[in-house]
C-alpha cells in the first residue's frame, strides 16, 4: 500500500510528498521543495522517522519549487533522480530565478534516468506509471499508481484550479487537453496530491473545476 506524508517548504508553499510502500520500506521523494537548512532537517527527520529506504527523486516538472531539495537529496541520499527531458532546458533558466528570489539553488545535477524513457517504475511492491501531461511546462509528467488510486499532478491539476501557463513554454490549449484526455480518464476516486494546495479527486474536479 502507497503511504504518503506531505510537507510543505519555502516561501511558493510547495508540496513536497515522501512516498513509501508500507510492506518494503522502500520510497521516493517527489518534488523536494527545501528552501532552508531547517527544511532539509524536517524532510531528512521524516525520512528517518519513517524508516523509509530511499531509491527514487523524482521531479514532475523542473520549475524552482519543485527542485530547491534536490541538492539536499542528492548529497545524503544514493538514490536515482529521474525527471522529464523536455524540461531539461529550464535548469538555467532556474538558476537564474533563483538569484531573482535571493534563493540558493546549489549545483544541480543531471538526471539518471528519463520519465520519457519509463513506462513503469517499481518502487518496493508499488507499481508508478508516469504520464506526460504537458502545459503548465513543456515536459511536465504526472506520476499515477493504479493499484493505490492515486496521481501526483505536479502543477497541472489543482483542487478547483490548473497551472499556470504564461511560463517559460506553457500552453493553455496544452494543458487543457492534458487534464482531460489524460487526467480524466483516470478513475473518478483516484486522489490527486498536487503542488500547491489541498488534495482531491478526479470526481471533484470534473463536477466543480471551473476551468474545464
Amino acid at each position: 500500500m502507497l503511504i504518503v506524508e506531505t510537507l510543505v517548504f519555502s516561501p511558493f508553499r510547495e508540496n513536497t510528498y515522501l512516498i513509501w510502500d508500507d510492506k518494503t520500506g522502500v520510497g521516493a521523494v517527489i518534488d523536494p521543495g527545501t528552501s532552508t537548512l531547517i527544511e532539509d532537517h524536517a524532510l531528512t527527520e521524516a525520512i528517518e522517522l519513517n524508516n523509509v529506504k530511499l531509491k527514487y527523486l523524482l521531479n514532475t516538472h523542473l520549475h524552482i519549487d519543485h527542485i530547491l531539495g534536490n541538492h539536499h537529496i542528492l548529497e545524503n541520499y544514493d538514490v536515482e533522480l529521474i525527471y522529464p527531458r523536455g524540461d531539461e532546458h529550464l535548469i538555467d533558466i532556474m538558476k537564474d530565478e533563483a538569484v531573482k528570489y535571493n534563493i540558493l539553488l546549489n549545483d544541480f545535477r543531471k538526471a539518471d534516468s528519463y520519465f520519457e524513457d519509463i513506462d513503469e517504475l517499481k518502487i518496493g511492491e508499488l507499481t508508478c506509471k508516469p504520464i506526460f501531461t504537458p502545459g503548465h511546462t513543456p515536459g511536465e509528467y504526472s506520476l499515477y499508481f493504479p493499484e493505490d488510486k492515486a496521481c501526483f499532478t505536479g502543477d497541472v491539476l489543482f483542487e478547483e484550479s490548473i497551472g499556470r501557463t504564461d511560463l517559460w513554454g506553457g500552453d493553455l490549449d496544452v494543458l487543457i487537453n492534458s487534464i482531460e484526455d489524460k487526467l480524466f480518464t483516470l478513475p473518478d476516486e483516484t486522489v490527486i496530491y498536487s503542488g500547491h494546495g489541498n488534495k482531491t479527486t478526479i470526481e471533484h474536479e470534473k463536477d466543480f473545476n471551473p476551468f474545464i
